[in-house]
């Protein structure tokens, strides 16, 4: 195995698939073990990606496991509790494709699972299947005593959670989760408010006015709502938003220049470690914050390519020159593989791209 292991080698792994089936052995004498696993491991089950491996053995669960879905439902929440991480997702998974006829049972089970392993990909077929009859059902999670299930009220709306089918409904009009997200923006729990935080970001990217909206009026309650308020508009910061950029304080990019933008060495290779520095000059008459960031283009083989925006810091800047150094790594990882050609490095500050450079990686 590489030293950056896929996660879809890390689980979902044949010794999940055992102990899986010994549990159910155990408490099912109607279960075929032997039948269970040849319909797991076959498919091409080792080639699939994470989700495609959750899906499929979701689906031989579902053919192997006797019991109508009630007595199937009482079974895994007995046995989920013993698995972590993305092995317990096969039970909500479970629930999100085999329970959406059945939401007396379904709903309440997402809640005692994500106690546990996560819901949050599965609520979202019941928020597509009917929207309006489940917001009700999350403001309440919103209230629940376990953190875990506040997180599952907020990060379950997403409208656009990563690996998650997307919930067009609150992508068109957000306004039903609103109360949710406004009940738990003082939660005590970072892991919620971080969630919340995320929740608005994905709504910034069709409806950036109303979230500057709620912005404006949700800074200054606390630091941890300040701290939540400045990450749900990320995306806008990153855009060089006008509006975004004076609620927080950042200076006017017109007053700031960008010099002698150069890369060492410059002529990198696949798994270098290079820097790149330049001159910032702040032309402003007091101090100035401001927001470094930088972009990177990836040569991705042929005609292709991709980019990618990285955060550098923020800090406030004295009037004058300013020598900034940044080092950033080529080391092919599981999430970025790297290919040889035209490279461009650009610099952001404050949302506006100051000064670009091209060069070749090897």
């Amino acid at each position: 195995m590489s030293d950056n292991p896929l996660l879809k080698d890390l689980y979902f792994t044949d010794s999940f698939l055992q102990s899986l089936a010994d549990d159910l052995a155990q408490r099912e004498p109607d279960f075929d073990r032997r039948a269970f696993l040849a319909c797991c491991r076959g498919s091409g089950f080792e080639a699939m990606v994470l989700m495609n491996k959750m899906r499929h053995i979701t689906g031989c669960l579902h053919a192997h496991v006797p019991g109508d879905y009630a007595a199937v439902l009482e079974l895994f929440l007995e046995i989920a509790p013993a698995y972590t991480g993305f092995d317990g997702l096969v039970f909500s998974d479970y629930v999100a494709q085999y329970g959406r006829d059945d939401w007396e049972r379904s709903l309440p089970a997402l809640r005692e699972l994500t106690r546990v392993v996560s819901a949050e990909f599965a609520i979202r077929p019941f928020l597509r299947q009917d929207a309006q009859r489940a917001v009700p059902t999350l403001y309440e999670w919103a209230g629940d005593p376990d953190p875990a299930v506040r997180r599952l009220a907020s990060e379950g709306s997403r409208p656009r959670l990563p690996w998650g089918m997307a919930l067009t409904v609150f992508k068109r009009d957000p306004s039903p989760i609103l109360p949710i997200l406004a009940r738990l923006r003082a939660d005590p729990s970072e892991d919620v408010r971080r969630s919340v935080a995320n929740n608005l970001n994905d709504i910034a990217k069709d409806h950036p006015e109303l979230v500057l909206d709620l912005a404006y009026e949700w800074l200054g309650e606390s630091e941890e709502v300040n701290r939540l308020v400045k990450h749900a508009c990320r995306t806008l910061l990153k855009a060089g938003d006008t509006r975004a950029m004076r609620l927080f304080g950042f200076a006017d990019p017109a007053q700031v220049q960008v010099a002698g933008l150069a890369v060492d060495p410059p002529q990198p290779s696949i798994g270098d470690s290079v820097f790149f520095g330049y001159d910032l000059l702040v032309e402003t008459e007091r101090p100035a914050q401001l927001r470094l960031e930088y972009a990177l283009t990836f040569a991705r083989g042929g005609e292709r390519s991709s980019r990618k925006v990285f955060f550098q810091r923020e800090a406030t800047f004295e009037p004058g020159r300013h020598s900034v150094k940044k080092k950033h790594s080529f080391r092919n990882l599981s999430t970025r593989k790297h290919y040889p050609g035209a490279h461009v490095l650009e610099i952001i500050v404050n949302g506006v791209i100051m000064a670009t450079l091209e060069f070749e990686l090897a």
